[in-house]
This record gives structure tokens, sequence and C-alpha cells, in this order.
């Protein structure tokens, strides 16, 4: 949580999930206007939209990236660049199955709208098309690879709705 979380953890995901991609656009950027434009797709995720307990460090470093994507569309817009963004939800990668309990992946199951959990190929098909020409006029815009996750309830809700109906 935040009173307990190590400095140097919060450091850390600042550094990879903001810093990172930061530093991607301003060394990709000079690049893009001198060849006329290009697309910028950065990485979010839907902790950048929602508050969910403990993950606040994570959400918040997130949450600077859609503002970055924001920041970058409206600075580099008129020159050619359009950027966008992706937020997933829970990504059923080989990290993901390998750390996550089976209890975890199965509540999550539950959870979700959809009949199934996110896979990389649902994330990379989102982002070829916002780097595609098919998407030339979306800008400034995170898409939500969510499976409709940021419209459940939040898991206190649901941890109660469960102990009701038990």
């Amino acid at each position: 949580d935040i009173v307990t979380l190590d400095m140097a953890v919060f450091d850390r995901l600042v550094a990879v999930n903001l810093k990172g991609q930061f530093l991607g656009c301003k060394h990709a950027i000079p690049y893009m206007l001198a060849r006329g434009g290009g697309s910028i797709v950065n990485t979010a995720s839907i902790d950048g939209f929602v508050g969910r307990g403990v993950r606040a460090a994570y959400g918040a470093s997130k949450a600077g990236v859609v503002l970055l994507t924001k920041s970058v569309a409206s600075q580099y817009g008129t020159r050619g660049i359009r950027c966008n963004a992706v937020a997933p939800g829970l990504t059923l990668t080989a990290g993901a199955v390998n750390n996550a309990s089976k209890e975890y992946i199965e509540a999550s199951l539950r959870n979700y709208p959809m009949p199934r959990l996110c896979v990389p190929d649902d994330v990379a098909n989102a982002v070829v098309f916002l780097a595609s020409d098919d998407a030339a006029y979306v800008h400034a815009a995170t898409l939500m690879v969510d499976g409709g996750a940021t419209v459940y309830m939040s898991t206190a809700q649901l941890r109660s709705a469960d102990d009701a109906a038990t």
C-alpha cells in the first residue's frame, strides 16, 4: 500500500512504465519529424483509469502514460505525428500466467464481463490498428483493450456480493 511501499519500488515503476515511454517518444519524435510524421502507440493500463487498492504506484505511472500520450498528441499532431495508447487489462502473457495463482486467474475471469481473458494478440491487434492508416484520424486516444473490465464493480463490491450470495 502507499504507506508501506518501498520508494525504490515506486521509483522503478515510474522509471520503467512512464520514463521509459517518455524517452521512447523523446528520441523517436525527431526522426518522425524529419520524415514528415508518424504514429506513436504507448502502453497504458486500465489501472491508469481506476483505483484498485494496493496498485496505486503502478496505476499512477500508467495514468502518467495516458497524459504523456495526450501531451505528445497536442504538441506534435499539427506536425504529422499521431500519438495514441492502448490500455490493456489483465493479459495472459507468459509472465502473468507464471506469476499469478490459478485462483487469481479464475477470479479475474469471473470479474471480467467477457467469456475469456485478454491474450497478447488482442493487445497487438489494437496496436497495429492504432499505428495503421486505418486509424489515420484517431489521435490522443487511449483504446481500452480490457474486455469491458473498467465497467465492472470494484473488487470490494464484488467480494461483498459474493459474501452475500453465500
